[in-house]
């Protein structure tokens, strides 16, 4: 593929301008082609290409490596050989004896369309205007009544080989028009030039949003149902962080999930509407959105001030009968063909006066299922504006959900990272070992949840490690349980609960006993032991509800066992941490929750600690020059070696796997070998 190629580029452009605009398509959803001409390598001489956006690319963020790269000519020389709408899934397979070179990137289902259309440039999009009028119940009429002759509808067919016949006859037959409304599914618009594509695209959608906000009828959800206005946000986030992880725990009875919270004002004003029940019994329509969110969401239908312990306690009722109601769809439709049953656990939870709850085994497919919903709204909302929301049949939506092709699409994603699905909060996490600890769990598959005193130096280093999706930021004094609290109740917003605690906050204050002041002995103990009682006290809470077992792991230290001089308050507190993983391992264990702990030896490069002032302070007891400190520690272990972040990181990621899935109550040693702190 020639990615300098002028058409490319233009093509790259346009998709980019229409998919960075979700009133356009939502996430990953939709595609865009053209049309030219390029050289063969092999021959020298000009061939006719087509150039096409990938199965599982995103509009929006789409580069020239997410395009396939097909063979015009014998793209449509297909149309010969196609045995029927039967057999439609072997012309997929197909594509591939079409492609040009390596061809880039797979070739979706979608793609047919985009080469028998006779036009330079293809568009087709999942705006919610468009699927609006595609799900309306006189989505035909609709059609001629807000574009004339200008967009013909298209009734729903499947998205595969024939759909690309039927569009492209229609672009044969009706010269006049610029695309077509696909029933129950988007639109397609085309143009002899990229910018044409994208202006009639827009046009279609700017004038399908346009005559729904000028003639649709006041709310199209019903009249809001007393009591069940949204709550205060204060009171409604709280609300929402109390149910996070039982919520969780019914959303992963199947698979471990990680979650997403809504509570945008379409969300709520859904939930709040007189039509809630109806409209989401009836599920979503656009392929898209379904295969993310499941055929219909589990509703948590209780007035907005019915109390989380009330909400919880209905919850085991609610879940059963949710995933009776889909094993019942499933064998409804199922034939002897038919992949196994992928989980009958919902997507999507909505709770009215609160919000939704989305689901992924990870982040962001979590929460695109939430923006998916979204969509969803918005197309019930405008196709009840206008007349009644009618989505695909529910054995249409079999069908699609469990596809070969969709199922041949599942098997193509890699395998998930040793700690998908996992949330971790790890305390003290803006520097030092506690950053290495947050970096190596990150790049294990983890979300991580950065707590620190200084909420910036948090943010900063959640950037660090990339996007929301991956990692967070929250303050977290740790030896305030108030703050303890708050911050949990961001991690269970932010992700849907936590699974993976890291006690990591800690400071030091190297002083003989006679130096030691009151003062110095509490501040040691409120943040280290204290403050380590109060996380996980606070953080056990959550696992338990979740019932998803989980882990706590203490970065206690060789000073928990090893009597050094001048150190009474810090080597106190970390004998303190010790006990309270064997404490904490024999009485969590009945959940599922192993506590274990790290001791590492004075770890100097990086430390936040030692560039406090511990470093000079611990050079001057062992009376050696502060910038030759680790090498003083490095020389007094077995091994010789100084003792980095990182190796206590790589120590906390082994505990946290199931490789150690039957260890709880151990303490590591990661000091390179201090004979006088063997645990014993």
């Amino acid at each position: 593929m020639t990615t300098t190629n002028p058409t490319v580029t233009e093509l790259i452009r346009r998709s980019n301008s229409l998919g960075s605009d979700r009133r356009n398509t939502n996430f990953a959803g939709g595609n865009t082609s053209a049309k030219g001409s390029d050289l063969d390598p092999v021959t020298g001489e000009k061939v006719e290409l087509l150039w096409v956006k990938g199965s599982g690319g995103d509009l929006g963020t789409l580069t020239p490596e997410g395009l396939a790269v097909l063979r015009l000519d014998r793209l449509q020389a297909m149309t010969g050989t196609y045995p029927g709408v039967d057999r439609e899934d072997e012309m997929v397979a197909a594509f591939d004896y079409t492609l040009h070179g390596k061809g880039g990137a797979a070739p979706s289902i979608d793609t047919a369309m985009h080469g028998l259309v006779d036009a330079a440039h293809v568009d087709h999009l999942h705006p919610d205007s468009g699927i609006a009028i595609a799900t309306a119940a006189d989505g035909e009429e609709l059609t001629k009544k807000v574009f004339g002759d200008t967009v013909v509808w298209v009734p729903w067919r499947r998205p595969g080989f024939q759909l690309g016949l039927d569009i492209a006859a229609i672009r044969r037959d009706n010269p006049q028009a610029i695309g077509t409304i696909l029933g129950g599914h988007g639109i397609t618009a085309w143009g002899d030039t990229s910018a044409e594509s994208e202006a009639n695209s827009r046009w279609i959608i700017d004038t399908a949003a346009q005559y729904i906000d000028d003639n649709g009828r006041p709310e199209p959800f019903g009249t809001a149902r007393p009591g069940y206005a949204a709550l205060p946000e204060s009171e409604r986030r709280a609300k929402a962080a109390a149910l996070a992880p039982h919520l969780r725990a019914i959303a992963s009875a199947d698979r471990t999930m990680v979650g997403h919270f809504t509570d945008s004002e379409p969300v709520l004003e859904f939930l709040a509407g007189q039509k809630l029940g109806a409209l989401a019994e009836l599920g979503t329509s656009c392929p898209d959105h379904f295969l993310r969110t499941k055929v219909k969401p589990l509703v948590i239908d209780l007035p907005a001030n019915t109390s989380a312990e009330d909400i919880i306690a209905a919850l085991p009722d609610l879940h059963a009968a949710y995933r009776e109601d889909y094993r019942s769809y499933y064998e409804r439709h199922a034939e002897s063909d038919s992949p196994a049953m992928r989980g009958a656990d919902p997507a999507i939870i909505l709770v009215p006066g609160v919000g939704m709850f989305s689901y992924g085994p990870d982040k962001q497919t979590a929460r695109v299922a939430g923006e998916f919903y979204v969509n969803a709204i918005n197309v019930m909302r405008g196709a009840e504006a206008l007349s009644s929301y009618v989505p695909i049949s529910e054995a249409e939506k079999f069908r699609i959900e469990y596809w070969a092709l969709e199922e041949a699409k599942l098997k193509r994603r890699p395998a998930p990272q040793p700690l998908a699905s996992r949330v971790a909060f790890v305390t003290g996490a803006a520097s030092g070992i506690g950053k290495a600890i947050a970096t190596r769990l990150a790049s294990e598959g983890a979300c991580v949840v950065i707590a620190d005193l200084d909420r910036d130096k948090a943010e900063a280093v959640a950037t660090e490690l990339g996007s929301t999706d991956v990692a967070v930021g929250v303050a977290a004094d740790v030896s305030d349980e108030s703050g303890v609290q708050a911050a949990l109740a961001e991690a269970v917003l932010a992700f849907g609960g936590v699974d993976l605690i890291v006690n990591n906050a800690g400071l030091s204050l190297s002083k003989s006993l006679f130096e030691t002041t009151e003062k110095d002995w509490d501040l040691q103990h409120d943040v280290m032991a204290k403050g380590s009682f109060l996380v996980s006290k606070n953080a056990a809470r959550i696992l338990v509800d979740q019932g998803l077992g989980g882990d706590i792991v203490y970065i206690s230290s060789k000073n928990s066992v090893f009597a050094g001089p001048n150190n009474i308050a810090y080597s106190a507190t970390k004998a303190d941490q010790a006990h309270q993983v064997r404490l904490l391992a024999a009485e969590l264990g009945e959940h599922g929750i192993r506590v274990n702990g790290i001791n590492p030896d004075g770890v100097v490069r990086g430390s936040g600690i030692f560039a406090g002032g511990w470093g000079a302070q611990r050079a001057k007891t062992y009376g050696v020059e502060e910038k030759d400190l680790g090498k003083f520690y490095a020389q007094r272990t077995i091994l010789g070696r100084e003792v980095v972040p990182e190796n206590v990181a790589n120590a906390v990621y082994a505990l946290c796997t199931d490789d150690f899935s039957h260890t709880t109550g151990l303490h590591v040693p990661v000091d390179a070998g201090v004979a006088a702190a063997f645990v014993r």
